[in-house]
């Protein structure tokens, strides 16, 4: 569906949770949202497929542990036979947010915490109606995991796994065998100092991610990552981008040093900062306002990117994602000199962000999700070639 079906009526929803206070805590925080209306509650899978087939909701909200059937395999179920938007609601736990990427990877749009018998943590309901507003107006797709490993026929072109490389080695997941690129050898290229890549996303952007890192080659410069995740998603994340790709990728810490074969990504609720200390770039950290409603923020990235003066050595690009977060800080390190990419409608699970950038023409390409990686290590090494000529 598109936004404009929305304008016309709310949004309805169908919320699944074993937990009685987690489903008061969930219709009452959204009872104040003039264009989300809440139509049913599900205490588990079995309901929740009646309930689906009697009031048609939108958008569901999804519990991972429930009685009966695990939320992992009614996800996997619902996306194989009729696919739906889906927020997963996730324990704050290293085991609960491990399964959170496990379900993003089945197909779930985007992931929050879960309530924890307060109603105060969930306030207006405002993060919870963003992401339901953005799950409404996603392009579905059929996981290749969500009848547990087999393949299934994709709906959104993001669905394709791309293939192993050569000597590429195998993670084993309970969903089965997953080719996993291998890490860089002895043989690396030398890059300028001050060349740097960055990228921002936000819905369906994990997913997007892992398309996208997996195709990186492990010696390129210094990558840094802003996606819209909740606080403890984003080292889960990491941590799964680590291992399937050839770059080494974790969380960001206070100070870390920008190098190349290394890609962090902002913790979720702290905004990322790009600094030049006289022989490399660090990061910094803070819990500075929410810009556009988000912490992190891809724009504060990008913006002191360009303060550092990184703009001419920049290459960067904007992936899927619900809202304008990086439009403006693309435009000012496209106008700072820096290669600016944006994902194309077609590939995107939610084309806002990319949408904005390029309604304001800060992106010099725009490209499908498949081909930004390679174009993206073609312009960093044209531009490392062209800079070592004018040398």
């Amino acid at each position: 569906m598109n936004t404009t079906t929305f304008l016309k009526r709310k949004i309805r929803v169908l919320v699944v949770d074993d937990s009685a206070i987690a489903r008061k805590i969930i219709t009452e925080s959204l009872a104040g949202v003039s264009d989300i209306e809440v139509v049913g509650t599900a205490v588990d899978p079995y309901n929740a497929r009646d309930q689906i087939l009697k009031l048609s909701p939108d958008v569901l909200t999804l519990d991972i542990e429930m009685p009966k059937m695990d939320g992992l395999t009614f996800l996997r179920l619902i996306m194989q036979h009729k696919p739906m938007p889906v927020i997963i609601m996730s324990s704050l736990t290293t085991a609960g947010s491990a399964k959170a990427m496990e379900a993003l990877e089945a197909g779930a749009v985007d992931v929050m915490d879960k309530p924890r018998g307060s109603y105060s943590a969930y306030d207006d309901g405002s993060r919870l109606a963003a992401k339901i507003r953005a799950a409404a107006c996603a392009r579905l797709r059929r996981s290749p995991l969500a009848n547990g490993g087999a393949p299934a026929t994709p709906t959104h072109p993001n669905a394709a796994a791309p293939a192993a490389r050569p000597g590429a080695t195998t993670h084993i997941t309970r969903a089965g065998a997953v080719p996993t690129a291998p890490r860089p050898n002895a043989t690396v290229r030398h890059f300028h100092p001050r060349k740097l890549i960055l990228i921002g996303a936000s819905t369906g952007g994990p997913e997007a991610l892992n398309v996208l890192m997996r195709e990186l080659s492990g010696d390129l410069p210094g990558i840094c990552i802003v996606q819209h995740i909740p606080a403890c998603f984003s080292k889960a994340l990491a941590d799964r981008l680590n291992r399937n790709c050839r770059m080494e990728v974790r969380e960001a810490v206070q100070g870390d040093v920008i190098k190349p074969g290394l890609a962090i990504m902002a913790p979720g609720g702290y905004h990322m900062l790009v600094r030049w200390t006289g022989s490399h770039y660090s990061v910094d950290l803070n819990q500075g306002p929410p810009l556009h409603h988000q912490r992190p923020a891809v724009d504060v990235l990008f913006d002191t990117a360009v303060k550092a003066g990184a703009g001419p050595h920049v290459t960067a690009a904007l992936l899927t994602g619900m809202g304008a977060d990086g439009a403006a800080g693309l435009l000012k390190l496209k106008e700072a000199g820096a290669t600016t990419i944006a994902q194309d409608e077609e590939s995107c699970v939610v084309f806002g962000m990319p949408k904005e950038a390029i309604k304001l023409g800060a992106a010099q390409h725009i490209l499908p999700l498949q081909q930004i990686a390679r174009k993206l290590e073609q312009f960093v090494t044209q531009g490392s070639a062209a800079a070592a000529k004018a040398a």
